[in-house]
C-alpha cells in the first residue's frame, strides 16, 4: 500500500516538474507598459539565411500583425524609398543607424528590428518542408531601451496529414511536396504564420495591444 502511494507521489512530482519545464516563462512587459508606443517603424529584416529575397517576403508579412495589434505602422514602401534616397540599401547597415536619426526622419515611438534566422526549404531523408525562424526586438526610439524581444518559427509540414501508407506512400508524398515546393514558394505563407506567432498579442510573449486596439491597456 505504501509502495503504491509512494509511486503515485513520485509520478505526480515528475509530471509537475515536466509541465513546468515545458511551459515558457512569461515575458516581463514592465518596460513595454512604461514606454506605451503608439507608432512603430519596421526596419527591413536582416537576412541570415541562404535564401535570396527572404527579407522582402518577411517584411511584407510583418506589417499586418503589428497594425492589427493597434499600432500605426509607417508604410514600408515609403520607409524603403527614404532609406534609398539617403544612400542606405542593405538591411544590415540600416540596423546600425542611430535612433536619434531615425526619430528625426520618421518620428515613430519605437523601432522593430527583425532577424531572419532561417528561411526556405529544409530537406530530410524522406520529404522536405519550408522553415521560417524569426527573431525580433522592439526598441523605444527616445530612450534606446529594449522594451520587447521574442522568437518564433513555423513549418509548412505542421499540417501534414501523415496518412501516407508505408514507404511507397511516403516517397510519393515527398515527390509531390518537392514539385509543389519548386513551383510555389511555400516559405512565403509560412513566413506569415511565423510573423503572426512572433508579433500578434493573441500569442504568448508577443507584442502587447496598442492604443488603437479595443483591448489595449495603455
Amino acid at each position: 500500500m505504501r509502495s503504491s502511494f509512494g509511486f503515485k507521489f513520485i509520478l505526480s512530482c515528475f509530471l509537475i516538474v515536466l509541465a513546468a519545464g515545458c511551459s515558457s516563462p512569461k515575458f516581463d512587459y514592465s518596460a513595454f507598459e512604461q514606454s506605451q508606443p503608439s507608432s512603430i517603424l519596421i526596419l527591413p529584416p536582416v537576412n541570415e539565411s541562404v535564401e535570396v529575397g527572404a527579407e522582402t517576403a518577411v517584411l511584407s508579412a510583418l506589417v499586418r500583425p503589428v497594425a492589427e495589434a493597434g499600432y500605426y505602422v509607417l508604410p514600408p514602401t515609403l520607409v524603403s524609398e527614404t532609406f534609398r534616397q539617403n544612400g542606405y540599401s542593405q538591411p544590415a547597415e540600416i540596423h546600425k543607424i542611430g535612433l536619434s536619426k531615425l526619430k528625426r526622419i520618421f518620428g515613430s515611438d519605437a523601432v522593430l528590428y527583425i532577424n531572419i534566422k532561417q528561411y526556405g526549404q529544409k530537406y530530410y531523408v524522406v520529404g522536405s518542408a519550408a522553415m521560417v525562424n524569426l527573431e525580433g526586438r522592439l526598441v523605444d526610439i527616445n530612450t534606446g531601451q529594449e522594451i520587447w524581444k521574442g522568437t518564433a518559427s513555423a513549418s509548412s509540414s505542421e499540417n501534414s496529414s501523415g496518412n501516407a501508407a508505408g514507404i511507397i506512400g511516403m516517397l510519393v508524398e515527398a515527390a509531390v511536396t518537392q514539385v509543389v515546393g519548386d513551383v510555389f514558394d511555400a516559405s512565403y505563407p509560412t513566413s506569415k504564420i511565423a510573423s503572426v506567432r512572433l508579433l500578434s498579442p493573441e500569442n504568448q510573449n508577443a507584442l502587447l495591444y496598442g492604443r488603437r486596439h479595443p483591448k489595449s491597456n495603455f
